[in-house]
């Protein structure tokens, strides 16, 4: 009896009508991303379609922003493929914490190779701010070598 219910909830209407919605998003996903600039397709996504209007969510304040001055180009690339498509909303969703962002910016050790490289750009520069702050730097990065 159990397995019925199922197969009857499996063929139900409200199912077929997700599935279709589903669907549907999963395709104006598509199209979004090959529509927008490749590092903010990667930092929004497609929320809903409804009366005409994409709904956007942006992973910050700043990829919205973007993507709303966009906004109008998107738009009649979007529209090439699915005309029904009259306007785009855009709004922020915070997709997950900044403790990814710690992990990414890790300090790693300068090479010999590129601290021997900035030396010679120091002794090549004229007098100022640069070649000071460049003749500290392999200063700094040499004592610290020699206390390893």
């Amino acid at each position: 009896m159990p397995a019925q219910k199922l197969a009857s909830w499996l063929a139900s209407r409200e199912l077929r009508s997700l599935s279709s919605k589903a669907q549907c998003l999963t395709e104006l996903q598509q199209v979004f991303f090959d529509s927008a600039p490749p590092a903010l397709a990667q930092a929004s996504r497609v929320s809903n379609y409804r009366a005409g209007t994409l709904f956007l969510l942006a992973d910050n304040a700043a990829v919205a922003a973007k993507l709303k001055q966009l906004a109008p180009r998107l738009l009649a690339n979007i529209r090439e493929r699915v005309p029904e498509i009259t306007g785009i909303r855009v709004e922020v969703q915070v997709k997950e914490a900044a403790g990814k962002f710690q992990a990414s910016s890790q300090k790693r050790p300068l090479g010999a190779e590129t601290i021997e490289n900035f030396r010679k750009l120091s002794e090549a520069i004229p007098e100022s701010a640069l070649k000071s702050a460049l003749t500290n730097l392999v200063r700094r990065h040499r004592r610290w070598k020699s206390a390893d």
